[in-house]
């Protein structure tokens, strides 16, 4: 190990902006993933540094062509006087292409929420708001190894940081999904050991805890991301802390979703 390597985490803030996007092309992932790729003008100046960002998403209100974007003003984010707000969500910028001027953002199709019925019958054309990222939470690449944690949600964010790390990186990755069809192809690497757990009718996280009671963690400095449904990414904080030793400072765990709750997003701490 070096002793001279830098692992400290940095916060990096962005200006923000809101973009009006459309649709070049959609492709599905598997049974439950669709990537949906973004262009247009406004992204001419987008920026995401980390595989941790999130950005609003804004889906045009039944009727509407286009959203009613917010405005970014002195006085912070402001709706035009009598607009309709929009339904926004929380997304991960899953690939950008500077040269291309194209944005990736994968949709989880699991139900009648806004973004899976936008998502459902997203084609070239049609349009989409995005705003953000407000910043950027930059994870080093030179741990000695990173233990990668989530449910289907967090699938585009792992699927980006494993093509970040690249295949000479060591890795854990555990990941739960529904089943077999939602599964995803990700970085491969003789140092990348991926456990997929299929939960069938479970609730989802139920099967994360368990399967980290048997994973083994690689020797040095090591950092845990995990991001999924709130109350299952607190147990595996806790138990990471409490039964695994790993400290508070190296481990980054986000509430993705709650169940029994729309358009939730935030970080597990104490």
């Amino acid at each position: 190990m070096n002793a001279m390597r830098d692992l400290t985490v940095q916060r990096v803030r962005h200006t923000l902006r809101m973009r009006l996007l459309q649709v070049l092309r959609v492709r599905k992932m598997s049974s439950q993933l669709l990537r949906v790729t973004l262009g247009g003008p406004d992204l001419a100046d987008f920026v995401s540094a980390s595989f941790d960002d999130h950005i609003k998403v804004f889906f045009p209100a039944p009727g509407q062509e286009q959203p009613v974007l917010p405005q970014v003003g002195p006085e912070g984010i402001t709706f035009p006087e009598g607009a309709t707000r929009p339904q926004a969500r929380d997304y991960t910028p899953r690939r950008f292409d500077p040269v291309a001027q194209e944005l990736d953002i994968e949709f989880v199709l699991h139900g009648d929420g806004p973004a899976s019925t936008w998502a459902a019958q997203a084609q070239p054309g049609k349009y989409l708001g995005v705003g953000g990222p407000r910043g950027s939470f930059v994870i080093p690449r030179e741990y000695d190894w990173h233990l990668l944690i989530g449910d289907d949600t967090a699938l585009p964010a792992i699927g980006r940081r494993l093509e970040e790390l690249g295949a000479g990186a060591r890795a854990v990755v555990v990941l739960e999904v529904s089943d077999a069809g939602s599964r995803i192809p990700l970085v491969n690497g003789p140092d990348i050991e991926v456990h997929w757990v299929y939960r069938e009718e479970r609730p989802e996280g139920s099967m994360l805890l368990s399967t980290l009671r048997w994973v083994s963690l690689p020797e040095g400095d090591g950092y845990v991301w995990a991001a999924g449904e709130g109350a299952a990414m607190r147990d595996v904080r806790k138990y990471l802390v409490e039964e695994r030793g790993i400290d508070k400072s190296r481990i980054r765990a986000s509430a993705y979703w709650k169940r029994g709750n729309a358009a939730v997003h935030e970080t597990i701490d104490d």
